[in-house]
């Protein structure tokens, strides 16, 4: 059983641990079908008839993946599922045969080794507001028309607007209306919005209490897989308007993009008054409005027959001589008199419910609780009086990392950057490589500072594949993603952090990328599989973009407190300090094709040994004393001289010649 006793993860022998994978994946935001395609209008709204089994991949072809999967060294999946695929028709009304699914998938990662924890995914709420996640029946008992949500302005839809889909566009949902109103009503329904009743009960304790109810029934099942690691609280999760203090301004945003509503905006538009919104894009270097844009249609209502506006009921505006009003703009910034802080009152109260109803399903102390925060915005925190609570409940810090520039852009530089906390750009190769460690370090303090010194696993980072016009998709040539991906994963060895990568999506298409809202952050793609390219000459590895940005020397877990580790891409070193248990050995995963002519190693105050493992060797260290720090060097053999042109055959043979 893993343990968060000092700010590491530590395995049963004490071993310090450092994970990393990957998102399992992209792909499974949407119901499976066998191509990643644009669903069609009535099969998108026929959300009845929805499946999810078969993501991430179909049981045909899981050994296939999750085999790659371990050659590359990960030790870890954050595997996706969503509460829509658990619950999809109705409350109560569960898909037995996606939960027999998701167990087989995790069966099958621990044949390989490979470690899972759980991410209820969600973005933007749902599929119906631009999204995924929560099941289309949460958004009917709030009393919206699933159908009428893109037309009217609450939301934007790819499924409606159809391709290209406007880039990185998604994140607006965030202040539309249909999002908003959900993660409001999920978070605080119960003192913002009292005279909603769902089942007779106020709308957070319901949504909240389904939603705990279906994720905890997966906790149960799982419980009796040792691979199981823990849960994720719900990933990043949006905070609504709690807390705006005037709903006629725009207070806050994940980020600025396409048409930006306030959110009284947002509730004449999905009521039929049309409204002009700034349109945001990027001008000088930041994010500022570029035009203008109109929400909503004439007469044109979000919500259902015979239902208004949530927030017309609660009295925010009303109607007068057929115009609308605002009343109440300070309606989301306090209930009975004391200001409500989203962080303080629901997002923390929130994660705590999570904790117990993992450990009413599957006992205490059985998982660990990945906690999640809003990108941007706020994280929950412990108190220094409540560390104890926090280390008993096995918190993990799983905050979320990505390179702004790059992920909006779509190009890399290698020497310009924005850091969003900082609100500044950051410019020249050194700088930003510094800056990318800078922030990453910025996490793993919060965990340390504010949660009762919680370990951090970095649950996302990632790079889009199609930079620069999707160039590389035409050449094979991924040299400039290894550069960016290198620069990422050197920032997580130089604060010594565990992270998974965004994503591994195994329906992943030159075509359809990810299959969702345009994306394409994968390091697998189908046509690159099948047009048989490895960037390693081993046909085991053909599909895998960026290798060698990614799949590099790590120590996966190390007995006694890791000090150092680096790789510069032909050497690699690590210093610990030796545990008490000597007897206890350090784990290093050398890829293979990282070093195609050997190895050599050298360890100061430590004996050595290795194991072939598939895709490369396991490097044990055994540390003399405990006295003194153990130093690992691993270097990489320089290849015996042979004729150029031999070596070109030989390229061409194997498919690794470089265009």
């Amino acid at each position: 059983m893993i343990t968060t006793n000092d700010a590491w993860l530590r395995d049963e022998h004490g071993r310090a641990l450092i994970l990393r994978g990957c998102n399992l994946g992209g792909d499974c935001k949407q119901p499976y079908w066998p191509a990643n395609e644009l669903a069609q209008r009535e099969r998108f709204y026929d959300y009845k008839a929805a499946s999810f089994v078969g993501r991430p991949f179909p049981d045909a072809e899981a050994d296939e993946h999750l085999d790659r999967l371990a050659r590359w060294g990960f030790n870890v999946v954050r595997l996706l599922v969503t509460w829509e695929g658990l619950e999809p028709a109705g409350p109560g009304l569960y898909d037995e045969a996606y939960y027999d699914y998701i167990e087989r998938v995790v069966a099958k990662a621990a044949e390989r080794g490979i470690r899972v924890f759980v991410d209820p995914h969600q973005d933007v709420w749902s599929r119906w507001t631009g999204g995924d996640g929560a099941p289309a029946w949460t958004l009917e008992l709030a009393g919206f028309d699933i159908r009428n949500l893109h037309a009217s302005g609450a939301a934007f839809v790819h499924e409606e607007a159809g391709d290209p889909c406007p880039r990185m566009i998604w994140p607006s949902n965030y202040n539309r209306l249909a999002t908003a109103t959900m993660f409001t009503l999920f978070f605080a329904g119960d003192l913002f919005a009292p005279s909603l009743r769902m089942d007779g009960r106020d709308a957070r304790t319901f949504l909240q209490g389904s939603y705990l109810a279906a994720v905890a029934r997966l906790a149960k099942r799982l419980a009796r897989h040792d691979a199981v690691m823990g849960f994720d609280t719900l990933n990043e999760p949006g905070d609504g308007w709690i807390g705006w203090s005037d709903a006629s301004r725009l207070v806050r945003a994940m980020s600025k993009t396409g048409p930006m509503p306030t959110p009284w905006e947002s509730m004449r538009a999905a009521s039929g008054y049309p409204v002009d919104v700034d349109v945001y894009g990027v001008r000088w270097g930041a994010q500022r409005p570029v035009g203008r844009a109109t929400l909503g249609q004439s007469g044109l209502s979000a919500w259902a027959s015979g239902r208004d506006c949530v927030w017309k009921r609660e009295g925010v505006w009303d109607d007068q001589d057929g115009s609308p009003v605002l009343k109440k703009p300070g309606h989301f910034a306090s209930a009975g008199g004391k200001a409500v802080e989203f962080e303080r009152d629901c997002l923390r109260p929130f994660a705590c419910r999570v904790g117990a109803a993992m450990a009413d399903a599957a006992g205490t102390g059985r998982y660990l609780l990945f906690v999640e925060s809003v990108p941007n915005v706020e994280h929950p925190r412990w108190e220094p009086d409540d560390a104890a609570e926090a280390r008993a409940a096995g918190i993990v810090n799983a905050s979320h990392w990505y390179d702004g520039l790059t992920l909006t852009l779509k190009r890399w530089t290698g020497f310009l950057g924005y850091d969003t906390e900082a609100g500044r750009i950051v410019v020249g190769p050194g700088r930003l490589r510094r800056y990318f460690a800078e922030h990453l370090g910025r996490l793993r303090s919060r965990g340390a500072a504010d949660m009762g010194g919680a370990p951090t696993v970095v649950g996302e980072f990632g790079l889009p594949f199609d930079l620069n016009k999707a160039r590389a998709y035409r050449t094979g040539d991924y040299r400039l993603h290894e550069k960016a991906m290198a620069a990422y994963y050197d920032a997580l060895d130089a604060n010594l952090l565990s992270g998974t990568v965004w994503n591994y999506a195994a329906g992943n298409t030159h075509a359809r990328g990810d299959g969702w809202n345009g994306e394409d952050l994968s390091i697998f793609c189908r046509d690159e599989r099948d047009a048989g390219r490895s960037e390693t000459g081993e046909s085991a590895d053909s599909g895998g973009r960026a290798l060698r940005g990614f799949a590099r020397p790590y120590a996966r877990a190390v007995a006694g407190t890791p000090l150092s580790m680096r790789w510069s891409g032909s050497s690699f070193w690590l210093a610990y300090a030796p545990g008490p248990d000597l007897s206890a050995e350090t784990e290093i995963f050398l890829p293979g094709f990282q070093f195609p002519s050997g190895f050599s190693a050298e360890v100061e105050n430590g004996a050595q040994r290795a194991e072939d493992v598939p895709g490369g060797v396991i490097l044990l260290i055994r540390a003399d004393a405990q006295d003194a720090p153990v130093r690992v060097t691993v270097r990489r053999n320089r290849p015996a001289w042979t004729c150029p042109l031999a070596r070109l055959r030989r390229a061409r043979r194997s498919g690794t010649m470089r265009p």
